[in-house]
């Protein structure tokens, strides 16, 4: 880790550093709403806006090709969303110093996990989700990520946007 780096991890602890983890989905958008409305007017809160897309197994798309032909795709579709969330916040007042943007691109079984393990790397004291909007039943036959996040997260607090 570079100097510049470490600086602004420890610059961040002093702060209200927020991470919020979206999709595509209205549930995400209504999340990064919430969270412009409720913290804009602190100049001291940092927010990582945060997607994951989750690799495909190489043997899921017929050729090699196909599979970087989607997720390349993917990936525009999933930068212009961030770029669309940032335009949130930036309208209701945080400034562009305020807000990363990350990507990660990874193979996981669980996308909670992936959101859990950025949060504890960036050391982020709120982790905000939407909720997907699935029934009880749905979610403890299926599963949840907000449901992961809100029982396996240590260390800070977990937002769950419906």
């Amino acid at each position: 880790m570079n100097e510049q780096n470490f600086g602004d991890l420890a610059r961040r602890d002093t702060e209200r550093h927020l991470l919020v983890a979206v999709d595509e989905s209205d549930n995400s958008r209504r999340a990064v709403m919430y969270v412009a409305d409720f913290f804009s007017g602190y100049a001291d809160v940092f927010v990582t806006l945060l997607s994951i897309i989750r690799e495909p197994s190489e043997d899921f798309f017929p050729t090699e090709a196909e599979r970087q032909t989607w997720l390349r795709n993917k990936e525009a579709e999933i930068q212009k969303r961030l770029a669309d969330y940032k335009e949130i916040l930036l309208g209701a007042g945080l400034q562009e110093s305020q807000i990363e943007t990350r990507l990660s691109i990874r193979p996981c079984a669980s996308i909670g996990d992936a959101i859990l393990e950025e949060q504890e790397k960036l050391r982020c004291c709120i982790v905000v989700v939407g909720r997907r909007g699935i029934s009880h039943s749905e979610e403890f036959v299926l599963g949840s990520t907000s449901s992961k996040i809100l029982h396996h997260a240590k260390h800070c607090a977990v937002m769950v946007v419906e």
